[in-house]
């Protein structure tokens, strides 16, 4: 019996790589694993060559992409992992007829495997034309919730790091220069943390800082549950809040909420967290504030940004009061091994037509709940 092929776009990294390829092989699917972003491609061939098949290519690279799908049997899904654009020119591409060897009237055949699904294995999907992947009945599915405590963890640490000023004082000592903070720091218990957007991530911060004494508070469209204090406005929440996390998806309706206006109503010292999506944030409106001694806000720790992989770029770049990191707030291996294992299962979940419990991403504006 033929099996849905796979193509494994950008695996998970190190010894995860073994535990993906393992429940992906085990639920009896043909796997193509993409080298170009393997560490140890010789020892992922002499580990896996009599069982799955192997490509390299740039996955960021669309005509190289669309050149896979076409000049061989095609693949039934494709898994991704670093938010690779998967734009409507690829999403034609991947389903389309193919075009016959020889002149006849009959109608074009389909494409031998057409596209079917697309697994993240993450919450995100705003890397993926979802209209057009509706069109051309591809089902995007994700796995929301499995980094929440990692990136619960890293806003809390680029919290601490900006309120304690670490990176400043790592700097100077490491130039032999010893001094203490000229204005001593207040303690988290004196500090309010507003979340915008407390969803799964948001609540698991909410939980932390709760406990580590801090006065919690958040804006939602939703109603919220203690520790959190729903705050009616985004205004009102920036105003009284001393440290302000985003938890947001990027959608038509998010992009660019954070700009000149909104940095302006912050309330004199605050601290910027953003660990969602960078088009959440105007960059340049925030690196203006930051540049600006005058400004509400002291410091920003921004671990998404507009431009990210190839085309990594931010006028955030150089300034002190940035804490800038590579998107990496998920990538812990307990976050990484339950995407990649629960994106597996999804993915051969919906290749073998039971939907019902996948999270199936219909639109920009975020995901259909899971079907019981």
């Amino acid at each position: 019996m033929d099996h849905p092929r796979i193509l494994l776009l950008d695996a998970a990294p190190g010894p995860l790589l073994d535990l993906e390829l393992e429940r992906l092989t085990g639920h009896r699917l043909a796997v193509t694993l993409n080298l170009r972003r393997v560490e140890d491609r010789d020892g992922a061939r002499s580990a896996w060559s009599e069982r799955i098949e192997f490509t390299d290519l740039d996955p960021f690279d669309e005509a190289a992409l669309i050149a896979e799908f076409r000049s061989g049997p095609g693949y039934d899904a494709l898994k991704s992992r670093a938010g690779v654009p998967l734009r409507a020119a690829f999403l034609a591409e991947a389903t389309a007829p193919t075009t016959p060897k020889t002149k006849t009237t009959a109608t074009p055949p389909e494409c031998p495997r057409p596209l079917r699904v697309i697994g993240r294995a993450g919450a995100g999907t705003d890397h993926v034309d979802l209209a057009a992947a509706a069109r051309h009945g591809v089902t995007v599915t994700h796995t929301p919730g499995s980094n929440a405590n990692a990136v619960a963890e890293f806003a809390l640490a680029q919290l601490l790091a900006l309120t304690r000023d670490l990176a400043a004082h790592s700097e100077r000592s490491h130039r032999g220069a010893w001094g203490a903070p000229a204005t001593p720091p207040r303690e988290l218990s004196e500090l309010t943390l507003g979340i915008v957007g407390p969803g799964l991530i948001g609540t698991a911060l909410a939980t932390r800082a709760s406990a580590l004494g801090m006065t919690v508070q958040a804006h939602s469209r939703r109603p919220t549950a203690p520790p959190l204090r729903h705050v009616p406005s985004l205004d009102a929440l920036l105003a009284t809040s001393d440290v302000v996390s985003l938890h947001l998806p990027l959608t038509p309706q998010t992009r660019g909420l954070i700009g000149r206006r909104e940095l302006a109503v912050l309330r004199p010292g605050s601290i910027l967290l953003n660990t969602a999506r960078g088009g959440i944030v105007d960059e340049e409106a925030l690196a203006d504030a930051l540049r600006d001694p005058t400004h509400p806000l002291a410091a920003a720790a921004v671990d998404t940004f507009a431009h990210e992989h190839t085309t990594f770029a931010s006028p955030l770049f150089g300034l002190p009061n940035a804490l800038l990191t590579p998107h990496i707030a998920g990538m812990t291996r307990t976050a990484m091994a339950e995407a990649a294992v629960r994106c597996a299962d999804h993915i051969a979940a919906l290749l073998s037509g039971r939907p019902e419990g996948i999270p199936v991403v219909t639109s920009a504006l975020g995901a259909t709940p899971p079907r019981r």
